[in-house]
């Protein structure tokens, strides 16, 4: 049985639900969402926008009334709203993006709490309200954005709520029966749905079909105990990402993107490994855009990690990339044959999901969803059939090396 990992704590808190902490884990995440138990049937049927001469309003229409809390982040500008766990009815409108409001994201966040990001276009004061239904009706929350300088806006700016803290349990002893441990991470999730494909499909939820999929052939083999960050649609910061696999003690961390570029013309798969100088500017960006996944989530970004602001200079980093970088050759000679690679298919950039000082870390691009070939075949059972045998194949080659 996978160990399943969920976050607590948009910051700080992680804990896992595995085999020997399946009860107490059970009896701290009820007593955690005990509050929230009362909205758990709500369900959002739709959002939308207005523009008015002193403001822009969404609407957010719900089946019942439901606590909320709002705040304000900024560089850049954004207004989050935390919400009970809900289920999302509603689907994407290009047309909610307008005024004040740049972009807008939502979902889940963490169990038990749903989150809406707007993406400011400047300063502005945020307020809510609550209304009850009309006729036939539906309860629905009200934010106003009114526009405002930075003094202003800054002078507004207040953390959210912390949730009730839950430790994380110390790793266990390294495994006697001769199992490799292995963390497979579906990027993306919940709030952060990633690139969205040409097809309006969302990266979050093609790489969690992914990664469900290489856990059931990974433990198909009896070889591997797999550990999945997780394994529904809900968000993570990249630090607890990075924090699983190293309570997790795992021999090797796989992260599973499929990204999105301008020029659709770009297709094929790559592997990505760890690096302070990235192998291109193509790399570059497609980290640089990976490590906002924390921003484009509403996570507040004032406390940084110094182990993974100073983790390249350590020797025990140093050994993990060499053995990344061994595995990355690996994969790619497993899946050349069954799936289209990048012309350079093995490439460096420094990759925050990837950090993990003592663990081999590669991140997976399995193809751009952009292309309309890849958005095809990624979507494919068959194509996902081929993908996930070349990874068991690569990872069943790594591991019979005497060197490893």
């Amino acid at each position: 049985m996978a160990k399943i990992w969920y976050v607590t704590s948009a910051m700080t808190t992680t804990f896992a639900i595995g085999p020997r902490l399946l009860a107490r884990s059970a009896v701290l995440l009820a007593a955690l969402l005990a509050p929230l138990a009362a909205h758990a049937a709500a369900a959002v049927v739709d959002i939308r926008s207005g523009l008015h001469p002193d403001k822009t309003r969404v609407v957010v229409e719900l089946t019942e009334p439901v606590a909320y809390q709002l705040f304000t982040l900024a560089d850049p500008y954004r207004v989050v709203v935390d919400l009970p766990e809900l289920d999302w009815r509603v689907k994407p409108r290009a047309d909610v993006a307008r005024g004040l409001v740049g972009n807008l994201r939502y979902g889940v966040f963490r169990p038990g709490t749903s989150r809406i990001v707007l993406d400011a276009t400047g300063p502005v004061i945020a307020k809510a309200l609550l209304l009850p239904p009309g006729k036939g009706g539906n309860h629905r929350l009200v934010l106003d954005l009114s526009p405002t300088d930075r003094t202003a806006f800054l002078a507004g700016v207040k953390p959210p709520k912390p949730p009730p803290v839950v430790e994380l349990p110390p790793a266990g002893p390294r495994r006697d029966d001769g199992k490799r441990v292995l963390v497979i991470d579906a990027g993306h999730g919940g709030v952060d749905p990633g690139a969205i494909g040409i097809d309006g499909y969302h990266e979050k939820d093609l790489v969690l079909a992914y990664a469900l999929a290489l856990r059931d052939a990974l433990h198909a083999t009896g070889r591997y105990e797999v550990v999945l960050t997780r394994d529904r649609d809900v968000f993570l910061p990249l630090r607890e990402r990075v924090a699983a696999a190293r309570h997790a003690q795992a021999d090797l961390f796989i992260s599973l993107h499929a990204d999105s570029l301008r020029d659709r013309s770009v297709g094929g798969g790559a592997v990505y490994t760890l690096s302070e100088t990235a192998s291109d500017d193509e790399a570059a960006d497609l980290a640089a855009r990976e490590n906002k996944s924390d921003l484009i989530a509403g996570v507040a970004l004032d406390v940084q990690d110094d182990e993974v602001a100073t983790i390249l200079i350590d020797l025990a980093q140093r050994e993990a990339m060499n053995y990344a970088a061994r595995f990355a050759q690996t994969l790619v000679k497993q899946i050349g044959p069954v799936r289209q690679l990048r012309k350079r298919p093995h490439r460096f950039a420094g990759f925050r999901v990837l950090k993990a000082p003592d663990v081999p870390s590669v991140l997976l691009e399995l193809g751009f969803m952009s292309n309309s070939d890849d958005a095809r075949f990624l979507r494919d059972v068959a194509g996902r059939r081929a993908v996930v045998g070349a990874v068991v194949r690569a990872i069943d080659q790594y591991f019979t090396d005497p060197k490893i």
